[in-house]
């Protein structure tokens, strides 16, 4: 299916553990020049399943169409008009069977196909003493000849539907009892015929029984679920957004049932995505068998978004690279010029800020802090903020001048990010790709609830923001091109 979905996360970290004993993330005190990259230091919570669960509506009249053009409407006894089934040494018949148009509904996960047979037949007889013949052939006598109309006959199939765990769509096939809606009586046998004519058709009937059985009997769905679980498999570059990993974890075929005209499927996927800045390498992983009955509507998707810190950081400097602040202290005046900024993990659920400064003296100031996200101005920004001073030529207690909040307010005005306008964009764009026509015949209908960034990690070697991404999605098919 294709389409652009872009979804967004974010959100807070968990508690973390020091070696010894336990300790609030909040308490742990971090060297922001060094900072203790041990694994243990960067938890990043397990990625909920995403669950999408999309409806399928395929109308059937498109096939019933191509069913009745493929089956043949008139069926005649072999070598009809000219040749004669014998049956046994005194009496011979031959006949001229149709159909009407079929009737095909449905309901449930049964699926019945019937028609109405006209039929005639004409035939004649003989006298036969152990198979010596002992006189000529009677006078033809028919039954729907001439000014007679043709004899009517009931015919129908159930058919049922069951899907199985390995992909297989098993069909079962019963064929119903022919009812006959008139009598056909035959001068030669001098006797209503018609049950003969009936068993004659049903042993038909089960002939044609057997041959759907053996090509439709079982349908292996697996290669075409698989060529779309290796696709889910691939990475998808989102136009400069990154690249994205859908994580396929298993399908569910969570109801299948006809109603009426329409077929409908509900498919459901749970996947684990992820969006990362650079291309990940593509690994296909092996497609399970289907997954059990899900009862959730629509889709709900957790999403991981890994942004890398240089491009932060990038972002940062672009903005404030060559500020310069001047401050006065008594008859002394300071000036601060800010050179560079870098953005890293410090552990602990921290984040690092180092800016390197020039100006009355030189050196580098590390802001550390918690990123947090605060849903209401829908903005990521720097809390609980602390900081370090390294510098060659000043002492740590004489730079008192430096935690002018002046600084500390401008570095962190820029060390927020604000997404209100990019997740509205977003929502607009997701709901026009949610609506619209896939192919010819073929159009999806959905919207999103809503956007919900959840989480922020900073991890250590980018900043992971989760988000949450809530909406409906079905897909009706009211045309299929078979010539494909």
């Amino acid at each position: 299916m294709k389409g652009k979905y872009y979804l967004l996360v974010l959100g807070l970290i968990a508690s973390l553990c020091s070696c010894s004993q336990k300790v609030s993330p909040s308490s742990q005190k971090i060297n922001p020049a060094n900072p203790d990259l041990s694994p243990g230091n960067f938890l990043l919570d397990s990625l909920p399943e995403s669950e999408i669960n999309i409806p399928i509506q395929i109308n059937l009249k498109p096939m019933y169409t191509m069913a009745d053009k493929s089956v043949d409407t008139v069926f005649n006894s072999p070598g009809y008009p000219d040749k004669w089934i014998q049956d046994g040494c005194d009496s011979r018949f031959k006949y001229e069977f149709r159909r009407s148009p079929l009737k095909i509904t449905g309901a449930g996960s049964s699926l019945n196909i019937g028609f109405t047979g006209f039929y005639r037949i004409i035939g004649s007889t003989r006298v036969c003493v152990n198979g010596t013949v002992l006189s000529p052939w009677t006078p033809a006598c028919s039954c729907g000849f001439g000014k007679e109309p043709e004899r009517r006959v009931d015919v129908s199939f159930s058919n049922s539907l069951t899907v199985s765990p390995d992909y297989k769509v098993k069909l079962s096939v019963k064929r119903n009892e022919p009812k006959p809606l008139d009598k056909c009586e035959v001068c030669f046998w001098g006797q209503d015929i018609t049950k003969q004519v009936i068993k004659g058709l049903s042993e038909e009937l089960d002939a044609s029984k057997k041959e759907m059985e053996k090509t439709y009997g079982s349908v292996d769905l697996k290669p075409y679920f698989k060529q779309v679980w290796d696709r889910l498999n691939l990475n998808y570059n989102l136009y400069n957004l990154g690249w994205l990993q859908i994580n396929p974890q298993k399908f569910r075929i969570n109801n299948l049932f006809i109603n009426k005209d329409s077929l409908n499927v509900f498919l459901g996927l749970t996947a684990k995505p992820v969006i990362s800045f650079e291309k990940p390498t593509d690994k296909i992983s092996t497609m399970p068998n289907l997954g059990g009955f899900s009862k959730q509507q629509g889709f709900s998707i957790f999403l991981d978004a890994k942004l890398n810190y240089d491009s932060l950081g990038g972002i940062m400097n672009s903005q404030i690279k060559g500020k310069e602040f001047n401050f006065k202290k008594g008859f002394i005046k300071k000036k601060f010029v800010i050179e560079d900024c870098s953005i890293y993990g410090g552990g602990f659920d921290k984040m690092v800020i180092k800016v390197v400064f020039s100006g009355t003296n030189d050196g580098v100031v590390y802001l550390t802090g918690k990123p947090v996200y605060d849903d209401d101005k829908k903005v990521i920004e720097i809390a609980d903020i602390d900081f370090d001073i390294k510098s060659k030529n000043i002492l740590l207690g004489s730079a008192d001048w430096l935690f002018d909040k002046k600084i500390t307010k401008e570095i962190s005005k820029y060390a927020r990010f604000e997404l209100k306008a990019y997740i509205d964009s977003a929502k607009i764009n997701i709901n026009q790709q949610l609506n619209q026509e896939l192919m010819p015949g073929i159009r999806s209908a959905g919207n999103i609830k809503d956007i919900k960034l959840i989480k922020v990690f900073p991890m250590q070697e980018y900043l992971v923001i989760r988000s949450n991404c809530t909406g409906n999605l079905a897909v009706k098919v009211e045309s299929i091109d078979f010539t494909l």
